[in-house]
This record gives structure tokens, sequence and C-alpha cells, in this order.
């Protein structure tokens, strides 16, 4: 690695966007050299994404603002060069690949750069048949770019930058979308990319313990607007500046951690596989001892009965095969498998969006097939994974209110049911604000409200906490607690959070392939090797902590500590 030339170099860098008061990037100095891995982490809003722009040359070319200080990226200027210039240099995947597809097909869409280039043809087969050939995609390349999988797409998004011969890969939130198995496969293909083709990558990620699965060079930890930390990872994992700053440690990090140890960078801990952990196994053990399982709940009273369930689209290919399951009163329950599982057609055969082609549905012991969506969407409340999607009026109180106007409630009566909403949903100091102007999370908030406010029995969200920083994960999450606790609703959660599954919900059910592989507690799923690789699930790395150090029942061991910091969260609330 030469360390000698950064290939990135930011002196005394500060912005401030043109419509914001306060400066989002302040005096940033950093040097990142050929070669590098750099994991950019940070709380949302800590100036991540506005670094990535200045990367790209989308700040100042379709950012505007002030800028001050200098950067230089490959010895260019990103404001000079413009977006198109720098994107020979810079290739970025954006969160949202959808958002990056032009063509009809994966292979019009990689050759979409040559071909703005005038490439001659027989180059340009060459150069995006050996680009599909690393990317795992030759037996796609007649396929849309839509029809594809999570980390397809991905990996198509992928090769209509690398097709350019950039030397730095930037990926803003790689993971966020897919299923852990699938990330990792992510995070194994950048590592290969870079070795392979020497190149220089950056990626912005929440999923901090993802990433980690490979080595990463250096940690850039930011917070409003500044960069608090540039370390190793053995380094910075050893310190206590990652929760500090309100960013998740990996599980097995906060594990030793709560046994009373204080980690030495020594002893490696960037990879729970190969961290030394002679000087921890006694204090785990002696934790584990000391700390007791979680009560099991008795609640017997089932509120919803999925009966021997089946359906095909178009009488093709089966997508649920004879699915059996109940989910009880006031229980959170996860729905987890790997990605085209069969989890969002189950979520739309029980609201009805779909019909069963054979089995049944009861809700309270009554069958529900001859109930219309709407009758149904008195019982049961569905909230899409991204709000804009459910979102259709422009003020907050017409929104929420919507469900309850068009089902013809008196006035009054609206008015009083969606002050009372938008109070439990800690938005009522909103109530007369537009949609537009709340974040992402608080947006969350109100589709919530909109299916809450017509005392719905069972809410299923979908993603939840999708592409949220961990303090918005754990501020919405409490917040769905809080709704099954004093409400007693019933929640299924379907989601690719190994972490949520395991801290918030009940019970979890393995979906994967139209057939449920499991219904047990969350820790049971993921201590179970080879229910983890059918579901395309990721192993807890509180299982490896626990069996590495001769713990018998690492099933248990997840439970306990996942209660202790249950029972944390709950005594730091009081």
């Amino acid at each position: 690695m030469d360390r000698s030339n950064p290939i990135i170099e930011f002196k005394d860098v500060s912005f401030k966007y043109r419509a914001q008061a306060e400066t989002t990037l302040k005096n940033i100095n950093l040097k990142i050299y050929p070669g590098e891995k750099i994991l950019i982490a940070g709380q949302s809003g800590s100036g991540k994404s506005t670094l990535a722009h200045c990367l790209n040359a989308l700040i100042p070319c379709s950012f505007t603002g002030d800028m001050e200080g200098e950067l230089r990226v490959e010895g260019q200027s990103p404001s000079k060069l413009g977006v198109f210039g720098m994107s020979k240099i810079v290739g970025t995947v954006l969160q949202d690949t959808d958002g990056q597809f032009i063509a009809l097909t994966v292979a019009e869409d990689i050759a979409f750069a040559l071909e703005n280039d005038d490439v001659p043809q027989d180059e340009m087969f060459k150069k995006v048949d050996s680009v599909a050939e690393k990317l795992e995609l030759k037996s796609f390349m007649g396929n849309a770019p839509g029809e594809l999988s999570g980390g397809q797409k991905q990996r198509v998004s992928l090769g209509g930058v690398m097709v350019c011969d950039v030397k730095i890969l930037l990926f803003d939130e790689p993971l966020a979308n897919l299923d852990p198995a699938t990330g990792k496969r992510t995070i194994a293909l950048i590592d290969d990319i870079l070795k392979d083709e020497n190149m220089t990558v950056i990626i912005i990620e929440h999923r901090l313990e993802d990433v980690l699965y490979r080595d990463v060079d250096r940690i850039i930890l930011m917070d409003k607007g500044s960069i608090v930390a540039d370390m190793h990872p053995d380094e910075m994992l050893s310190s206590d500046i990652l929760a500090t700053h309100g960013i998740r440690e990996p599980l097995y990090i906060s594990a030793i951690k709560a046994s009373g140890a204080k980690i030495d960078p020594i002893d490696h801990p960037e990879h729970i596989e190969s961290m030394n952990l002679e000087p921890y196994k006694t204090g785990v053990r002696e934790w584990f001892k000391s700390n007791k399982k979680p009560p099991v709940d008795g609640s017997s009273d089932k509120i919803l009965e999925v009966s021997h369930l089946k359906f095909s689209y178009d009488n093709s290919r089966t997508i649920i095969n004879d699915v059996s399951f109940d989910i009880k009163k006031g229980e959170m329950v996860s729905l987890v498998g790997k990605n085209g599982a069969g989890k969002s057609t189950m979520a739309s055969l029980i609201c009805g969006f779909n019909k069963p082609a054979s089995g049944s549905i009861s809700f309270n012991g009554q069958d529900i097939s001859s109930l219309t969506i709407k009758e149904r969407g008195e019982k049961i409340g569905y909230c899409m994974q991204s709000p804009n999607q459910m979102i259709s009026k422009p003020m907050i109180f017409d929104e929420v209110a919507l469900g309850l106007v068009t089902r013809g409630v008196p006035e009054e009566m609206v008015k009083e049911k969606v002050f009372e909403t938008l109070k439990i949903c800690g938005l009522y100091q909103f109530r007369n604000w537009p949609v537009s102007a709340l974040s992402f999370g608080q947006k969350k908030r109100v589709s919530i409200a909109s299916i809450l406010v017509l005392n719905p029995e069972l809410i299923i969200l979908d993603e939840p906490t999708a592409g949220q920083d961990y303090h918005h994960y754990t501020e919405m999450m409490e917040f769905i607690k809080k709704l099954r606790d004093e409400l007693n609703v019933s929640i299924i959660m379907i989601t690719h959070d190994m972490h949520l599954m395991l801290e918030y919900t009940d019970r979890t059910l393995v979906l994967t392939d139209g057939l449920l592989l499991m219904d047990a507690r969350p820790e049971e799923v993921l201590t179970n090797d080879e229910i983890c690789d059918r579901a395309y699930l990721k192993r807890t790395s509180l299982y490896d902590l626990a069996k590495r150090c001769d713990i018998g029942e690492p099933d248990e061991f997840v439970a306990a500590f996942i209660y202790r910091e249950r029972i944390n969260r709950s005594e730091e609330k009081a």
C-alpha cells in the first residue's frame, strides 16, 4: 500500500448547504491512501453522506452551498471536474439500487457508460463480459434489472461503475435492504474486488458488525459534521467511543464488556472468529452463571391462525406452500427469511390483497376469507417499508384522519381520535405540520398512526428499521414496544435485522422457498446452523462467543444477554 501519496485528501474542508443555517461539514482533515478499505460510521445527520457527495462532486455541482478548504481526489479537484468527470474516478453504488438502473436489460445497464463514451463495440462487449464474469452476472445478462434479487441488483449497479475502470468505489449503505447472508456475500465481494482490482473502497454503513465480517483498514467516526475518531477497528472496538456516539457495537463486544472486562487491542477484537479470548473466557462464564434466562410468556390466546396456506402467482411457481402458524394476543413476532422467501406475499394474504389457492386464515377464531380488504383493515393494519408509499395527504392531521373520514366518522370524533393517536405516537406537537417537514423516522410514525387510529388488533410492519442508525432504530423499536405494551396490540415484523429479531421479538417464524422452516424463540433460530444457512440468516456472534468460551448452552447464553440488555434499556428510560 502506497502511504506516500493519498488518493483522497481533505484539507480543512467545511461545507454549508445553501438552505441551512448550520454548517454540515466542519474543518474536515482526512487522508485516504490507494488500496485502503475505509468504513465511515456515524448517526444520521453526522455528515457521512455530505462527505460522500464531496467525493463524487454532487457537492458543489448538484447540492449548492458554501465550501471552504481544499479537496483532492487522485490529484484532481472534484468541483472542477464535475459529476461526469469524477464518475471516471469514483464509482458510487447507492443504497436504492433501483434508482441507478437506466436500461432494460442487465447487459445494457452495465454497458451504458461505455456507450455514452462511444467505445467501439468489440471493446465494449469484452469489457462488459469481463465485469459480468467477475460479478457472477453472466447468466442474468438478458434479464431486466428490476426482476433480480436485492444482492443481484447491487452487483448490476456495481458492474455499471466498474466498467469505467474507476479507482475508488464508494458504497452508500450497501447492506440496508439485503438479507444477512446476501449482506455477507456483498462484503466478501467488495473485499475480493478491492484485492483483485487494486481499488480503494469507502463504505458508509450503519451495520458495523456486518461490515467487519472482512478486514477494514480504518473506521472513520463522524458526529455533528466533524471527524471524532479515525482508528483501526481493533483500537475502536476496545474503546467506548462507539457507544458514546450512539453507534451499536458488535454484540460479542458488548457481551465481553458486560462481563466487566476491558478489551485490549492486542487481542484483535475485530473478528469474533480470530479474537484471542483467553483473557476473557472466565469472566464471560461467570457473567452467564449469575444472569438468568428471560421468563417464558404464558399467553395462549390466539388472535391469528394461518392453516395449510398455499399460494402461487399465475398458477406457476408456488410462493407459499402449506404454511401453518398462529399469533397470540399482545405478541411481537419476527418473520424472517431470504429475499424472495414469500414474507411480503404472506402479509398480502393475511391482509386480503391476494387470495390463497387453499388453506384458511382465522382472526379471533373466525374465518376471514369472506371479508373485504377494507373489512380486514379494521382489524389488521399493514405498514409498508417506505412511508412515502403510504402517505397521500400533505398535512399530518389529514393523513392520520383519512381512514376515519373515508368511513364517515363524525368530525368531532375524528378530531378526538386523531389527537389521541398522535399523542400515543409522540407526534401531537406536529399535528398542524406538513408531512414533508418530518424526518424519515417521523414519517414512519405517521404511517403507523394512520393505521393505529382505526384500532387494529394486529399490525404487520415491513422492515420498520431499514436504513436507520442505532439511535433512530432504538427510538422506533421502543415506540413499537410501547404500542404493544399499552394497547395490547399484536405485531408481526418482517425484517432482515437479526439484532431487532433478538432484542425485541418473542418468537420468530422462518420462511424460505415458501416453507415454514422453524417457529421458535429468536435465540433458538440464530444458534441453529442449518436453519441459518437455508434461510440466509446470520448466526449471532453471541453464539460464537459462547461456544469459544466453552459455554454448553449457547442459546441460553444468548437469551440471558438479550434479556439483560432489555432490562438495562428499561432502567435507563426510567
